[in-house]
C-alpha cells in the first residue's frame, strides 16, 4: 500500500510517496538519490547504513521508511555546511586517517555525531561504545577513534577552527 509521508531531510521539508514495506535505506538511496548511507550486511550488524533520526543513530536498513513520518533525518549529505564546508568530524576523519576505503565512514561519522550531540566530552570508552555498531573491514579502529578524539579535545567554539588550521598545514 502506498502512502505519503512528510519529514525533515537534511534540513529540508520533504514529502514523498512510499510503499509500506520500504526501509529507510531504500528510500534514501533508491528513491531520493542520497547514496552516502551504504548497504553493507542488510541486517543491522555493520552500521554502514547509519543515519540520524531525531538525534539518534539508527541502522536505516532496519528502519521502516513509514516510521520517519514527522521526524527529522540527517544523512552524511546533510552534515557539511550549505557552502560545502565540511563538518569538524568530516575534516578530522580526513586529517587523521579515519577514512580508509570510505565504505563505513559515513556511518562512523554519523554515529560519532550522535554521540557528540548527546555528550560533547566523551571518554575514549564512550567513543568506542558509540562506534561499536559500526564495522570497519579495512584495518582497524585506531585512526577512527583518534579522529573523534581530535574533535573532542577542543571546546565547541574552537573545534572547526582548530581542525581546519591543522588541515591547512598538511
Amino acid at each position: 500500500m502506498s502512502r505519503e509521508i512528510k519529514f525533515l531531510l537534511n534540513g529540508a521539508q520533504t514529502c514523498v510517496a512510499i510503499e509500506d514495506d520500504w526501509n529507510l535505506l531504500y528510500l534514501l538511496r533508491e528513491k531520493l538519490g542520497l547514496t552516502g548511507a551504504k548497504e553493507g550486511c542488510g541486517r543491522g550488524e555493520c552500521g554502514a547504513c547509519t543515519v540520524i533520526v531525531d538525534g539518534l543513530a539508527v541502522n536505516s536498513c532496519l528502519y521502516f521508511a513509514v516510521e520517519i513520518d514527522g521526524k527529522e533525518v540527517l544523512t552524511i549529505e546533510g552534515l557539511a555546511a550549505a557552502d560545502g564546508t565540511l563538518h569538524a568530524l568530516q575534516e578530522s576523519f580526513v586529517k587523521n586517517g579515519g577514512i580508509q576505503c570510505g565504505f563505513c565512514t559515513p556511518g562512523m561519522i554519523l554515529s560519532a555525531k550522535a554521540l557528540l550531540d548527546e555528550n560533547p566530552q566523551p571518554s575514549e570508552a564512550d567513543i568506542k561504545q558509540a562506534l561499536a555498531g559500526n564495522l570497519c573491514r579495512c584495518t582497524g579502529y585506531v585512526q577512527i577513534v583518534e579522529s573523534v578524539e581530535a574533535v573532542v579535545d577542543k571546546s565547541s567554539g574552537e573545534i572547526n577552527a582548530a581542525v581546519r588550521e591543522s588541515g591547512d598545514s598538511d
